[in-house]
């Protein structure tokens, strides 16, 4: 089920939003300029590796690998949910709450990523624990919204078919494939379940601290 937009109407112009998605793309546009062993160095050097943090080491990747993605489709899957879904949170939060809003629930992600794997040394890279506080944000405030999703028919055919439906069953869904894969994906399979849930449940809990008082929510 891969969400390609909403009927949400927009409440501002997402600045944030939208200069968020040009920082993600041109980081990973400098990634590919680099040589092999460079993209390799600036991975370590920049994304987050839980046991040089637990160590008090490079802090500062928390923060950068939240802007840093491996690969392509990373890039793109999340930049797809981050537009469809952003603008709608940054327009009830107003563009300044909003970035503390993001950062806040990335940071969360981390965190909940790395109580279950401390001595992890492998680099945790994207914006998909921020993008999740912004999808649970959104199921807790535009939960009927209508979410146009496309849907395989049959696996492994190139058959799709178009769907519209409430934003709290597709975000839903979502949250329960990342609390599945998270308790029963094989180990080493290279994303950061835990974080996508720990960014999630962020999302829920601190929009209403961070969305204006005088904000009416029409869904």
């Amino acid at each position: 089920m891969i969400p390609i937009r909403d009927d949400n109407p927009r409440r501002l112009l997402p600045i944030v939003t939208i200069v968020t998605i040009a920082i993600n793309v041109a980081v990973f546009i400098y990634q590919l300029t680099l040589s092999q062993d460079d993209q390799l160095k600036f991975l370590y050097n920049f994304g987050a590796v839980p046991n040089l943090i637990v160590h008090g080491q490079n802090l500062y990747t928390i923060l950068s690998s939240m802007f840093m993605h491996g690969g392509l489709m990373h890039l793109a899957g999340n930049m797809l949910y981050l537009w469809i879904f952003g603008d709608n949170v940054e327009g009830i939060c107003g563009h300044g709450r909003f970035v503390i809003f993001y950062l806040l629930c990335g940071l969360i992600a981390f965190l909940s990523h790395f109580i279950f794997d401390p001595v992890s040394q492998f680099p945790m890279v994207g914006a998909s624990g921020a993008i999740s506080g912004i999808m649970g944000a959104y199921i807790l405030r535009f939960p009927r919204a209508r979410v146009h999703v496309v849907v395989p028919l049959l696996p492994f055919i190139w058959l799709w078919r178009r769907l519209d439906l409430p934003a709290f069953v597709v975000l839903g869904f979502w949250l329960l494939l990342q609390i599945f894969n998270a308790f029963f994906s094989t180990a080493g399979s290279g994303v950061a379940w835990f974080a996508h849930v720990g960014g999630f449940a962020a999302g829920v809990l601190l929009i209403r601290l961070f969305e204006k008082k005088n904000y009416r929510v029409y869904y």
